[in-house]
């Protein structure tokens, strides 16, 4: 590739200025696109009426229609346009080759197009030891990258690592790398070949580690569905096995279940947990052996008789005289029972209470409660 330098007058130039969105053009590379903003197009048409070369620099903001200067990065590329090809919808689609960097000296507006002064940057080259060990790094992490990869563009990254040049390597990497717009236009804007080299090392190694990150996570994702999509083909032979031995489907039985909740006139602290027992049940492999336990606790939740209510008796004399019919003796019990009795008929509100027998089996407290029912 011929030196752009060269066909230039001095440091300081002016060309068309074309904004261009999500899209950083590093030299040294060839990138097609198409532009279609009429003021983007006058200028294209005015770099093709001179020498062809124009001004390329990018967004900050993609979706911001005709940007004024401070809306564009001051460091671009000028470029050499190779072809331009107008389109029937209005837009040219050019094959644009990147050829140095540039920074805006001074932006105007001329017949409702762009016009950039801009002062040349070459790149900084440094040698030695430490140029060689960051390209050392930079053939590693490309070969790790591939690996970890399913979109990498493989072969233009083996094209650009075979680049001697260390400038040249590293804008045609930066160019075929899928980083981050602000990543590539912070490599555009470094001048110095080490230094870029360097950050082109640190924006791999995230990179890596971000890919590696999504193959786990996809790798673990895959596997959780395949376990999934085999239970529920299990599941589904198990439902017409049951079907043909005709046996209640799962679905139907939990949907019963659900019905009879509702309708069993729990309490909302009951209702909630029966509901959570049957969300539980129904995450269940169908072979569980928890699914018996699961399923007898909430059938024996439905089959309290929650709207069954017995008329409360009031009679302390003849809860007394039930008492001493049923039992000899146990007068302190029995006197603690009608004491309890007389307090709940004395008072219209009482607080929740539980009495609470103790002792040793066959002293009377089945047959105490008996009594009190």
């Amino acid at each position: 590739m011929e030196e752009f330098s060269d066909q230039l007058p001095s440091d300081i130039v002016s060309f068309p200025m074309v904004p261009i969105r999500d899209v950083v053009i590093f030299p040294f590379t060839k990138v097609a696109f198409k532009i279609g903003r009429p003021s983007s197009v006058r200028a294209l048409e005015n770099a093709l009426a001179g020498d062809r070369v124009i001004f390329l620099a990018t967004q900050h903001d993609a979706s911001v229609d005709e940007p004024n200067a401070e809306q564009i990065y001051s460091v671009g590329t000028l470029g050499k346009i190779l072809q331009a090809q107008h389109q029937e919808n209005g837009q040219i689609k050019v094959v644009v080759e990147g050829r140095e960097r540039a920074t805006t000296v001074r932006v105007t507006q001329k017949d409702g197009t762009l016009q950039a002064t801009v002062k040349r940057m070459p790149s900084v080259k440094e040698d030695g030891f430490r140029m060689d060990s960051l390209l050392q790094r930079i053939q590693t992490l490309i070969e790790q990258l591939v690996r970890v990869s399913n979109d990498a563009p493989t072969d233009a990254i083996q094209v650009a690592i075979r680049t001697p040049n260390p400038s040249h390597l590293a804008d045609a990497l930066a160019s075929q790398l899928r980083l981050p717009v602000e990543d590539k236009q912070t490599l555009l804007e470094t001048f110095s070949v080490q230094a870029r080299l360097q950050k082109l090392v640190e924006m791999l190694e995230v990179e890596i580690e971000k890919r590696q990150l999504d193959r786990t996570v996809h790798t673990r994702v895959k596997r959780q569905m395949e376990k999934s999509q085999r239970e529920h083909y299990l599941n589904e032979q198990m439902r017409a096995i049951q079907k043909e031995l005709g046996k209640k489907d799962d679905k139907a039985e939990n949907d019963e279940f659900r019905k009879k909740i509702e309708d069993a006139g729990m309490s909302e602290e009951a209702k909630k947990k029966a509901l959570e027992e049957l969300e539980r049940l129904e995450a269940m492999p169908q072979m569980s052996a928890e699914t018996s336990v699961s399923r007898n606790y909430i059938e024996w939740l439905i089959n309290i008789p929650w709207k069954q209510k017995s008329k409360e008796t009031k009679d302390l004399n003849r809860a007394e005289n039930t008492l001493n019919d049923d039992h000899y003796s146990l007068d302190k019990i029995k006197d603690r029972i009608l004491e309890y009795l007389a307090v709940r008929q004395l008072v219209k509100n009482p607080k929740g209470s539980i009495l609470c027998f103790v002792g040793p089996p066959g002293v009377g407290k089945t047959s105490l409660g008996k009594s009190i029912a």
